[in-house]
């Protein structure tokens, strides 16, 4: 358990990544896959995978999209199961997801369900890499992971893997803030900040951090 009266740092979260059947829990969709990667000082100390059955069928499209099938789905525990593991899983560490308000929307609905809660905080990494990587073509997981030159050997839309993709890439941002500005211990607040401040004010932020 993390001292929380020590400010986490950046480099110390668990990276979270939802497979859904669709977009919106106050729709009634539900959670199908969960991933995350633990990791502390940036080194991975932990990895949680499941798939979870939401109780009904998903769509030709859900399943061409992810690669998860209604046969793996049925014999898959069930949503409530996975969350309570998973809520023991993430303790009182800080999250990172990219596109992260879908990430929490579905986390805060699935461990409401249950009635268990969270004490970490979210950053978003698509957010954050919006201003630290301004000229890449988009900001979509995928195109970020190459923008970066990150290896990557896998298939992206299952939630371990782009958990995976997004916690290298969220090092790779650590990375690029200590060598462009110097900053060795970047406090999991500063990269809050950063994903709320407007692209010409990046600089600026950082360079006094």
């Amino acid at each position: 358990m993390l001292d929380r009266a020590i400010i986490p740092n950046a480099n110390t979260v668990v990276v979270l990544d939802f497979e859904t059947t669709g977009l919106s829990p106050d729709m009634g969709d539900r959670a199908i896959e969960i991933g995350a990667v633990r990791i502390e000082q940036g080194e991975i100390t932990g990895r949680f995978q499941a798939l979870m059955n939401p109780g009904r069928r998903i769509s030709s499209f859900i399943e061409d999209y992810t690669g998860i099938t209604n046969h793996m789905l049925k014999e898959a525990p069930l949503c409530a199961d996975v969350m309570c593991e998973f809520a023991d899983f993430i303790k009182d560490y800080n999250l990172v997801a990219h596109n992260a308000s879908f990430d929490k929307r579905f986390l805060d609905a699935e461990l409401h369900k249950i009635s268990r809660d969270y004490t970490g905080e979210f950053a978003c990494s698509m957010l954050v890499a919006r201003r630290l990587y301004q000229n890449a073509p988009d900001h979509k997981l995928g195109t970020l992971i190459k923008h970066a030159n990150i290896p990557s050997e896998g298939t992206f839309h299952r939630a371990l893997y782009d958990s995976e993709m997004t916690t290298k890439l969220w090092v790779s941002m650590l990375d690029v803030m200590q060598e462009q500005y110097g900053i060795t211990k970047a406090p999991f607040k500063l990269l809050q900040t950063l994903a709320k401040t407007p692209k010409n004010s990046v600089r600026r932020l950082l360079e006094r951090s």
